[in-house]
């Protein structure tokens, strides 16, 4: 066998082709199997919602295209030119700043950040990343609104422009997608937790001997009544034993 595969390599190449086809068929790609659990969702509709963009002035060339894209995406998903408004920042560092201040209005249903930080030949870049990225993400938490991440955080000026429309895409179209179902979401939870609180909670079962009280008020002024009719009683009793004695004398 080996020395006609030898004589014959066109034979040795079928040979490998079938084992390729074999292989092949043992590893068949198959699709997960969808789950019946129910997820909420949001929707990419932002029709009735208002938003902020928050841009920064460094670095425009970059950041002015993903503005451009955010706000193209937000008009895509039905949201009205009226319902957004754009505040421009010198830098990525002044970012968190001016969204936690737009959020505590409780005006915009979502916040899109955008900036363009570039890699320097010092700790420069560590540091304000690492402060951008903390604000904003705390400017979400503590103020309950949400915020689109659309800073890139890039080594060379290619890596950016890459990003900012070309072969990566847009990030700032993705940051105004992101937010969009955020917002969707929120108030998707938030009316699935006030459903949950109006509820009422059955009123706990009655011990055997105890009669209802009510309030904690009304049970104590039942208390103080009975004790006065009891004293009432005794007074009018002593008073009768008395009257009784002076007629006898």
């Amino acid at each position: 066998m080996a020395n006609s595969l030898r004589r014959h390599p066109s034979a040795a190449l079928r040979a490998g082709s079938v084992t390729e086809k074999k292989e092949k068929k043992d590893f068949a790609v198959e699709h997960p199997p969808d789950a019946d659990v129910h997820a909420l969702e949001g929707t990419l509709s932002a029709l009735g919602k208002s938003f902020a963009i928050v841009v920064s002035r460094f670095n425009a060339f970059v950041t002015e295209r993903l503005f451009q894209s955010a706000y193209d995406g937000l008009l895509r998903t039905g949201a009205r030119k009226t319902d957004i408004d754009l505040v421009r920042v010198p830098g990525a560092f002044e970012i968190p700043l001016a969204a936690r201040k737009l959020a505590e209005t409780k005006k915009y249903d979502a916040i899109i950040c955008i900036g363009c930080l570039l890699r320097g030949d010092t700790a420069h870049y560590d540091v304000i990343v690492n402060e951008v990225t903390r604000g904003i993400g705390q400017s979400a938490q503590e103020t309950g609104v949400p915020h689109a991440f659309g800073v890139l955080t890039c080594d060379t000026l290619e890596q950016a422009i890459d990003r900012a429309g070309l072969k990566m895409g847009n990030k700032g179209f993705d940051a105004a997608l992101a937010a969009v179902e955020m917002a969707s979401l929120k108030t998707a939870l938030s009316s699935q937790l006030s459903a949950v609180s109006k509820k009422q909670i059955p009123p706990p079962r009655l011990r055997s001997g105890l009669r209802p009280s009510g309030s904690g008020t009304a049970a104590r002024n039942d208390k103080v009544k009975d004790r006065n009719d009891k004293s009432k009683e005794a007074s009018q009793s002593v008073e009768g034993k008395a009257s009784k004695t002076k007629r006898r004398k």
